[in-house]
């Protein structure tokens, strides 16, 4: 058998008898006959612990220096697995991203890894030791820590799986799986034992917090087979994987939801060459993630201008646009904190027509105004007021057959 790599979240390692189920846990992937790698997260509750204490620190933090402090979360956490790991009487090695040489941008925070040299980790599994590597951090070029942003350790794991051509990754959390919809809003949601590369990145860019977005564009370039298991439960889980023509038959696969949005407007901005430009370039100087854009028709040469950040990101975005005002001459800047991202996503949609007028149909008869829209290829996103995000969701998943007996039509 061929290398295989598995990622253990925080609540998977959150305690002392955790880490020894996952100490268990890969010693019986080593005795089954693979080469094992560990991707492991700080324990449940340390990064936030950490982030705490750099806040109390300084509310305005220096970015490299949070990324040397929250990285400290993994050290631990790869240390005790490993010692883990031999107290069950096996062999580990547990590594730091310098160990590894997990090359990333210098972007502290939201870091993306550039390229990796695993020499270190093939030698020890030629060793027959288990390599216990800790995710979420890298190094740039200038040796700096760097972190690669919330659920990083998937990214970390499913670039190790690539780079050392494993068979499969494992990321395993604490859900069976993926899901139509989050089962804490929506109980009739079900679990999909298969869905495509392209609809989890859809799930994950729309809000799904199952898998980091890094990670499934990782796996869908180098076409690693990605699973999503849980590390209390012998439950197959959820295999993210190449589409085939089973799942173009099913029209809408998951509904997924995002409360972390935001929305800036701005008033009478002038419908001229290069303005757009001067305020996206702006807002990207800053690694300010934009998502949804409209824009209305210009009357008297002028334009109302909206777009959805990332609510951390808000008053960042504000104090960018508030420096355009003057040189734009934008009337104001208006933003709003309460809203919600609403999307369907399925391969099936290509083949489908009348899937968008479905989704605002069901939203018109429950009093849900749609305030922006977005759609690609196998998704449809609608903006909405935050506060009617659970019933969009169960409305929507309702509609399209995805709580009905005949869900096994949906995979799982």
């Amino acid at each position: 058998m061929g290398c295989l790599v598995q990622k253990y979240g925080g609540t998977s390692v959150g305690d002392v008898e955790r880490i020894r189920n996952v100490a268990r846990r890969a010693l019986k992937a080593r005795a089954a006959g693979h080469d094992v790698v560990l991707v492991v997260s700080a324990m449940a509750g340390e990064t936030n612990r950490l982030l705490g204490l750099v806040r109390a620190v300084t509310p305005t933090p220096n970015e490299r220096e949070q990324d040397v402090v929250v990285a400290t979360g993994e050290q631990v956490a790869v240390g005790l697995v490993a010692l883990a790991i031999q107290a069950e009487g096996g062999e580990a090695t547990s590594f730091l991203a310098h160990q590894v040489r997990i090359v990333t941008d210098a972007v502290h925070g939201k870091a993306r890894i550039q390229h990796i040299d695993a020499g270190a980790l093939a030698q020890t599994l030629r060793a027959g030791r288990v390599a216990v590597v800790a995710g979420f951090q890298g190094t740039d070029d200038e040796g700096n820590i760097t972190t690669l942003g919330r659920g990083g350790s998937d990214t970390t794991a499913v670039a190790l799986a690539a780079a050392l051509g494993a068979e499969a990754c494992e990321i395993y959390t604490d859900v069976l799986g993926v899901y139509t919809a989050d089962p804490n809003i929506c109980p009739s949601a079900r679990k999909l034992s298969r869905i495509s590369y392209e609809e989890m990145l859809e799930l994950a860019s729309l809000g799904a917090k199952v898998l980091q977005i890094r990670s499934v564009e990782f796996a869908m370039k180098y076409r690693v087979p990605l699973w999503v298991k849980s590390s209390f439960s012998e439950d197959p889980g959820t295999l993210v994987c190449a589409e085939d023509a089973a799942m173009e038959q099913v029209v809408v696969s998951g509904i997924a939801h995002d409360r972390n949005q935001a929305r800036i407007t701005l008033r009478d901005v002038p419908d001229n060459p290069g303005v757009a430009s001067r305020i996206f370039g702006a807002l990207s100087d800053r690694h300010i993630e934009v998502d949804i854009i409209v824009q209305t028709a210009a009357r008297e040469g002028r334009a109302d201008l909206s777009f959805t950040v990332n609510k951390p990101d808000l008053a960042a975005a504000r104090e960018v646009m508030a420096s355009l005002v003057g040189e734009l001459g934008i009337t104001s800047v208006e933003s709003d904190g309460q809203i919600a991202k609403v999307s369907i996503v399925g391969v099936g949609m290509r083949n489908h027509a009348g899937v968008a007028a479905r989704m605002f149909r069901v939203l018109a008869a429950e009093g849900i105004n749609i305030q922006m829209i977005s759609t690609s290829e196998i998704k449809v996103s609608c903006v909405v007021d935050e506060k009617y995000t659970e019933l969009a969701v169960r409305s929507l998943h309702t509609e399209f057959g995805l709580d009905a007996a005949a869900s096994e039509g949906i995979r799982g």
